[in-house]
């Protein structure tokens, strides 16, 4: 395990992608204080105030996993964030939104965001993206349903002892993904709404569903209230919270 820390970087995912990344060494963490250009899911911005939260980009070399698994890799990620989570917020068990956001009851927490790179017919390395809210209590009012640990806790919490922390929990599953331990059935554990009924916008169409589980490439399975199933990518449909 390897952290490069930086005061401030435009977007660590950024910084990663203009790396040779064969020349990288597997597991080696980009950690920067201040992200001016922080990018989250369908190339949203990711708001972060300096100094106050974990943004970090981690690069790996996941050459063992076949391409059409490359959501594997996402699972594991969801689920080490979850098992660092879970010990810090009580009560309130941390859940994960279909891809890879990490939720607390109504309130998102941390996002990540994997970009993949191939051989032929298994990843040559992952850029991995996460941005965990930490000590941040105030954000602007765009920004939607936000909390942190801070909020959550009352406490302030010291930034590099948490990312060790963090980063040996990704360091887990990482591993056991190598050793061939499937993480969808403990993934679908956690997942939000799994067989609940919620509303959502697929295609600019509003609609009540029911997940039923994923597809082998990640795509969300559900079930809609007249009967129809539905197979989704991730810019098909939205959850409305």
């Amino acid at each position: 395990m390897k952290i490069e820390k930086f005061n401030s970087l435009e977007s660590t995912n950024k910084y990663c992608e203009a790396l040779d990344l064969a020349e990288v060494e597997d597991f080696t963490c980009y950690w920067a204080l201040e992200q001016t250009a922080g990018i989250g899911q369908r190339g949203n911005h990711w708001e972060s105030a300096p100094g106050k939260n974990l943004t970090f980009s981690l690069v790996l070399h996941p050459t063992f996993l076949p391409a059409e698994r490359q959501f594997k890799l996402t699972e594991a990620l969801s689920l080490a964030l979850v098992d660092f989570l879970s010990p810090l917020t009580f009560l309130l068990s941390p859940s994960i939104k279909w891809p890879n956001d990490i939720y607390i009851a109504t309130n998102k927490i941390c996002g990540t965001l994997v970009s993949a790179h191939y051989t032929t017919s298994h990843l040559s390395s992952a850029v991995c993206g996460i941005g965990l809210n930490v000590n941040q209590t105030i954000f602007h009012n765009w920004v939607p349903n936000p909390t942190s640990l801070s909020l959550l806790t009352g406490m302030e919490f010291e930034l590099e002892p948490l990312l060790k922390k963090l980063l040996t929990c990704i360091e887990k599953r990482y591993n056991d993904l190598k050793s061939g331990l499937d993480p969808e059935p403990e993934y679908l554990s956690h997942l939000l709404n799994l067989n609940i009924p919620a509303r959502y916008l697929y295609n600019e169409e509003e609609l009540t569903a029911t997940i039923t589980g994923i597809d082998p490439h990640g795509r969300l399975l559900l079930t809609t209230s007249d009967g129809r199933h539905l197979c989704c990518g991730m810019k098909e449909i939205s959850f409305i919270l």
